[in-house]
């Protein structure tokens, strides 16, 4: 049998919790959630889903400081800054497995404009930059997934489906495909059902309960979308 080499294993508490569990972030569940149990991350694509300030975009901050990213994206030599918010690595630690690479990248939509300009200023030597700023968001997005992979690297990804189109969608999902072919390993926050429907992506939905396993077909996020796309008039009528 062969030995799983994927990036990261497991996220798990370091010698001391590093967190005051009465303020933010252990106030937000999935967060006290991972810092008491940890959190396995399993080969290839983990999405997370949830609505608006259920702490999705809080776990992936966190996580970036854990692998040492850069707060507002890039890699771990990216040096841009605007405003720090984020709440740190609250003393967590990554299990890897033996032998894999250790190449991660981390895009968050709100704050890609600061990550373009920082690639303008600085680009790489061994290849031409792209004008990002020329291009639309999405495509810009898009590019800087594609030429920044490496085989079996980690990427953190947070709601990239923002700044994306429905046939964006389809082509983030067909690169996601590609890296995961390739051995690498993803980390999703996102609200839409066809990134979650990535096919044997491993599904968590986090919420006031904390973080658990879902099906695609269970999600809210996908029976929403059900209804209104049925009879959209009628859907909205209930809201107005």
């Amino acid at each position: 049998m062969a030995v799983q080499r994927q990036p990261i294993r497991r996220i798990k508490t370091g010698t001391s919790s590093g967190a005051d569990v009465g303020s933010w972030p252990m106030t937000v569940p999935a967060v006290a959630q991972i810092v008491q149990d940890g959190l396995e991350l399993p080969p290839g694509v983990t999405i997370l889903v949830g609505e608006n300030g259920a702490g999705k975009s809080t776990v992936i901050e966190i996580l970036a400081a854990v692998l040492g990213l850069n707060a507002e994206g890039g890699s771990t030599n990216t040096r841009h800054q605007t405003r720090s918010s984020e709440p740190g690595g609250l003393d967590l630690v990554v299990e890897r497995s033996p032998g894999a690479s250790k190449w991660a990248y981390y895009l968050r939509d709100e704050t890609l404009h600061g990550l373009y300009t920082y690639l303008e200023d600085n680009p790489n030597p061994r290849r031409p930059e792209p004008l990002y700023h020329h291009l639309s968001h999405g495509e810009a997005l898009l590019e800087i997934l594609s030429s920044r992979t490496s085989d079996g690297g980690f990427y953190l990804i947070d709601e990239p489906d923002a700044a994306l189109s429905f046939q964006g969608t389809l082509t983030l999902a067909a690169l996601l495909g590609e890296l995961v072919e390739s051995g690498a390993q993803a980390l999703i926050a996102t609200h839409s059902p066809i990134i979650a429907a990535l096919p044997n992506a491993n599904l968590l939905e986090i919420g006031e309960w904390g973080i658990r396993s879902a099906a695609w077909e269970d999600l809210d996020l996908v029976s929403n979308w059900q209804r209104f796309l049925h009879d959209p008039q009628t859907y909205l009528r209930h809201l107005i």
